[in-house]
């Protein structure tokens, strides 16, 4: 009888403290964009690619200038409100024009995505890096009659190092002529650790 009684106390027991645990907290929802920087009258906002504009709620500790590409990490509160949890500037850039007899860069790169959007040409790449800057840029071919974009990469002589993720955007609503909204298509070459591969995209 007695074993019975200390079986059922201490069931009741871990009952008790299981339900007098503190409940879990629950981690805010949160989205991770690239973006564009609008900085007006000293206020930053940021610009989505689907051309919604995201307002800090709060002032936040960052000082970008306009047309800055970032990942931006944030909370959404209400209607364009927003908590951001993080802000980080990628390299921005824009269409080169390839000088003749020009020798582009062709350190290879992992691509582990490429697509376009809001006006940019968006790019995640890999590659090793140890601790010198690295040299990126995108160039156009100006004697082809079709629109051949070229990415060019320098590891700057880089010593031997680990992989690496990069991020970058090139602004390209250069390739659209002035008053003509229709779509542009274009071809991407980028050098890769597999050769030279090729993108067909288009600039809507």
């Amino acid at each position: 009888m007695k074993r019975k009684l200390f079986v059922t106390l201490v069931i009741v027991i871990s009952f008790l403290a299981t339900g007098c645990e503190k409940e879990t907290e629950r981690i805010d929802d949160f989205f991770v964009d690239f973006a564009t920087v609008v900085n007006l009258d000293r206020r930053i906002s940021f610009q989505l690619d689907n051309r919604r504009v995201l307002i800090p709620k709060e002032p936040i500790n960052y000082s970008g200038n306009t047309g800055q590409r970032v990942i931006l990490n944030y909370t959404p509160l209400r209607e364009d409100t927003v908590k951001v949890n993080h802000v980080s500037d990628i390299f921005t850039g824009d269409i080169q024009p390839l000088a003749f007899s020009q020798q582009l860069s062709t350190d290879p790169v992992k691509i582990r995505s490429v697509w376009v959007s809001g006006g940019y040409l968006n790019m995640i790449f890999e590659t090793e890096y140890y601790s010198q800057l690295h040299r990126i840029g995108l160039f156009r071919d100006m004697t082809s009659s079709t629109i051949n974009l070229y990415f060019s990469h320098s590891r700057n002589n880089d010593p031997p190092g680990y992989p690496q993720t990069f991020y970058a955007s090139f602004l390209i609503t250069s390739l659209r002529s002035p008053g003509n909204p229709d779509p542009v298509s274009f071809r991407l070459f980028v050098n890769t650790y597999k050769g030279l591969r090729e993108f067909q995209l288009k600039l809507e």
